[in-house]
């Protein structure tokens, strides 16, 4: 029985605010990448089949080709829910959990769910990052952090996710930036990172008593002109990247693995030293590896 994997493969990340593919040769080889500002915000109740049709005909149009799609198309606001897969969860878990678009040809790859104490965390997309960045550095273990909106702390044993947790990071920089009395004083616009504020502010999250308190002295520092306006945003930066390394059980040598955009693995690779961590970081190329891997868990019959 053929395997999937040697058919071609259309891998796409569908996200909430945009929409990412990549054409697989059947010898695994990248091809083409598209990227388009389709997220599923932009997309009309009941028009998923015709935007990716609009975005993607052309790569599925040869025989056999099939396509994977991971991120938030699988949620409830996307094209259709797909059920979350609990933790723990290794690639075949996820593989036999796909919620099939048109069978054999176009499934949607499941997120994953786990407990603390009793309350459910999820994420969507992210297990196929972790799965990807797990393939492409010949590892079974890890800790992995994916920071953007919403970090991810993923915990891998044997090649499964076994717990991870989620810190609305981004999201509180973005509120504190732009809705708090903290945007009266920072600049209107970003300037250029300040590494030294934000190693300063990261410094300032893991000896203080919170983020409650300490996001006040991105304030004061400027009342009393102690820190420039331009380097303000890169201390608040590093105030709220600082405070979720502090919630982390970290033992200081291990590594971490840090996936995304090269602005935000960059901070990360300059905070973790301060908790005495290394950071090896991993790009968008994760993505593309983690379907391609679950590709190769399915065959041709695949419901």
């Amino acid at each position: 029985m053929a395997a999937a994997a040697a058919r071609p493969l259309v891998a796409v990340d569908w996200g909430t605010s945009s929409l990412r593919g990549a054409l697989f040769a059947p010898d695994g080889r990248v091809l083409e990448e598209q990227s388009f500002e389709r997220g599923i915000l932009t997309v009309e109740r009941g028009g998923f089949a015709t935007v990716f049709e609009a975005c993607f005909d052309r790569w599925m149009r040869p025989p056999g080709s099939f396509c994977l799609i991971s991120g938030m198309a699988g949620s409830q606001q996307g094209w259709r829910e797909a059920p979350y897969c609990p933790c723990p969860a290794g690639q075949p878990d996820v593989a036999a959990r796909l919620t099939w678009i048109e069978p054999g040809r176009i499934a949607l790859v499941p997120g994953l769910s786990c407990e603390h104490g009793g309350v459910p965390d999820v994420m969507r997309g992210e297990e196929t990052q972790v799965f990807g960045a797990l393939q492409l550095l010949g590892l079974n273990d890890g800790l992995l952090v994916l920071p953007g909106t919403h970090s991810k702390w993923v915990r891998v044993r044997a090649g499964r996710i076994e717990n991870f947790a989620t810190f609305m990071t981004g999201e509180f920089y973005a509120l504190l930036r732009q809705h708090s009395i903290l945007a009266r004083t920072l600049p209107a616009d970003d300037a250029e990172p300040d590494d030294d504020a934000f190693a300063q502010g990261v410094a300032r999250a893991l000896q203080g008593p919170g983020l409650l308190h300490s996001a006040f002295s991105t304030r004061t520092l400027s009342l009393f002109n102690r820190m420039a306006g331009p380097a303000l945003a890169s201390y608040l930066s590093g105030l709220v990247i600082g405070e979720e390394l502090r919630a982390q059980p970290l033992d200081a040598g291990s590594e971490v693995i840090v996936i995304g955009a090269p602005a935000l693995t960059r901070r990360y690779a300059l905070a973790l030293p301060q908790r005495g961590l290394r950071a090896r970081c991993l790009g968008p190329e994760a993505t593309w590896c983690g379907l391609r891997a679950l590709a190769n868990t399915l065959h041709q019959d695949a419901p």
